[in-house]
């Protein structure tokens, strides 16, 4: 087994465990347990945001690492694709 093989099973093997830990400390669905998430939201957006709008603030404040994550997985998905294609064209 090369190098590179090796360092696919080992990145594999992390990413796997990861989704095993993240699925097996998700909360469950539903409501959370202290309050509701759209009447927290309403009630603390101006305050915690600085926004007047409610859907601007959820998008760009309160969601903004997940829309950082959706980017970052289409950057990795463009990259993966030019680098698949680079290497057809080298053979």
């Amino acid at each position: 087994m090369s190098r590179r093989d090796m360092f696919a099973v080992v990145f594999f093997s992390i990413v796997c465990m990861f989704f095993i830990f993240s699925a097996l400390l998700m909360h469950p669905f539903g409501s959370p347990d202290e309050t509701d998430m759209d009447d927290m939201i309403i009630k603390n957006t101006q305050r915690e945001t600085g926004a007047n709008n409610g859907v601007t603030s959820v998008v760009f404040d309160y969601r903004g690492f997940d829309t950082l994550g959706e980017a970052t997985i289409l950057f990795t998905a463009v990259a993966g694709v030019v680098l698949l294609f680079r290497r057809m064209k080298e053979t």
